[in-house]
């Protein structure tokens, strides 16, 4: 196996965004240092400390450490004195700082524990969406997450929360309304709910395992066009499982064209967004990464796609890092037309590793681009068809949830226009069939 494949046979575990994948990562090798430092070392936290450096020192995508002397950065760490966890995190945190990166960065074990449940797509609770109502500042239900507890309990969007194991939700904020909420997987929680008609009950949840929905789609019919709307809102670990489903249950209602909606996605894990561009594309080049030695991958599609229906890709300033392989892939294949504004401009990849105090660190590995070289860095992808909304406009889109995916937004009203103009699409698909 040459350096580039070991380097990359961890890719499935290789993330994007603030979504995580864990890696098995414990430092056993070391410069050496004198020995105070190395006595000092088998006092923790200094373990955590040291295992975080090495990780940096061996993965880390620049060389040079942006400039800095890591080796005196690790005698630095294990010389002082921590009188707590804390105190050293931030004596970690201080020191990655000097990489100018901000997507290498320590994750404390609460930070690290949330971002492994988001990653994996599941969660521990009873599985529905809260938001604060402006005027009555009542906690309320906003969506419910299917074949969980709350759905089984009967909650309903617009269900407003009164009482949390007989806690008043007034004055709570939606995030300590949550938290109340959470629990353990087997245990349970009372809810008193308000519905229309002032109607008051108590409802009994039990908490469990819940499996995300990072895909959610629907068959919209436009006049006499049939659009399969399909929404991913992050890359987590069922995604890929969950796209397949939507495509093929979609593709079995014949659909004109697709509108696959991408705004506000983040990113997440790299396999999955490579899995989700193969159900769009049937061949080319979906990514290329390269790691600080230079040693090039490219990844491309399998001859899998599920569907050559006429696709447009709905994107924004917040579709980042995964949205960004995956809206790339696209356009560089000529394969659906990228639509709305230009996105974030995430092109670096992290790995992240579990620490052995339950901590974690991402840590920058590479660098990556899209299928014609371009390097998206701070600059994004420029869509097809660009959107000129101006901010008050988005506002009163993102206020409006239920606006989300109907002729009252500006992205999918035109993102429709293009799927009934079939010449608007015929081009690319052509130049699809000639790569």
């Amino acid at each position: 196996m040459n350096s580039a494949s070991k380097h990359f046979s961890f890719i499935q575990n290789i993330l994007y965004s603030g979504a995580i994948a864990t890696t098995a990562a414990l430092s056993l090798l070391a410069p050496s240092l004198s020995k105070p430092a190395e006595a000092n070392l088998e006092n923790s936290p200094k373990v955590v400390l040291d295992e975080a450096w090495q990780i940096v020192n061996r993965e880390y995508v620049d060389g040079s450490f942006n400039h800095t002397d890591w080796q005196a950065t690790r005698k630095s760490l294990l010389e002082k004195n921590y009188t707590s966890n804390q105190q050293a995190y931030e004596a970690l945190r201080e020191a990655l700082e000097k990489l100018n990166d901000p997507y290498t960065r320590f994750l404390d074990p609460e930070q690290f524990k949330a971002l492994t449940n988001q990653t994996a797509g599941e969660m521990s609770g009873v599985g529905m969406q809260l938001k604060q109502e402006e005027l009555t500042k009542a906690i309320a239900v906003v969506d419910v997450v299917e074949n969980s507890p709350a759905m089984k309990g009967g909650l309903l969007p617009g269900d407003q929360i009164k009482e949390i194991d007989g806690k008043s939700t007034s004055g709570l904020s939606v995030s300590a309304a949550a938290k109340l909420i959470r629990g353990d997987v087997g245990t349970k929680v009372v809810l008193r709910i308000i519905r229309s008609g002032d109607q008051e009950f108590d409802v009994t949840l039990t908490r469990a395992r819940i499996e995300l929905q990072a895909v959610r789609y629907d068959l919209k019919r436009e006049g006499n066009q049939r659009i399969g709307y399909i929404r991913l809102q992050e890359f987590s670990a069922h995604a890929g499982e969950q796209m397949e489903r939507a495509i093929e249950d979609l593709d079995n209602q014949n659909p004109d064209g697709y509108v696959l909606d991408l705004r506000g996605n983040p990113g997440g894990l790299l396999r999955i967004s490579i899995d989700i561009a193969r159900m769009w594309m049937d061949k080319g080049a979906i990514v290329s990464t390269v790691n600080r030695d230079g040693d090039r991958q490219e990844l491309r599609a399998n001859r899998s796609a599920l569907t050559d229906k006429p696709t447009v890709v709905l994107v924004d300033g917040d579709s980042a890092s995964a949205s960004e392989i995956l809206a790339g892939a696209l356009k560089d294949n000529g394969r659906a037309v990228i639509m709305g504004d230009q996105t974030f401009g995430k092109a670096l990849v992290q790995s992240v590793h579990s620490l052995s105090d339950g901590s974690g660190l991402a840590v920058t590995i590479a660098h990556y681009y899209t299928p014609k070289g371009t390097d998206i860095s701070k600059k994004g992808v420029t869509p097809d068809v660009v959107l000129n909304l101006t901010d008050s406009q988005k506002r009163r889109l993102y206020r409006k949830p239920e606006a989300i995916a109907t002729i009252s937004d500006p992205y999918y009203a035109q993102a429709v226009n293009l799927l009934k103009n079939k010449v608007l699409l015929r081009p690319l698909v052509l130049r699809e069939e000639e790569n």
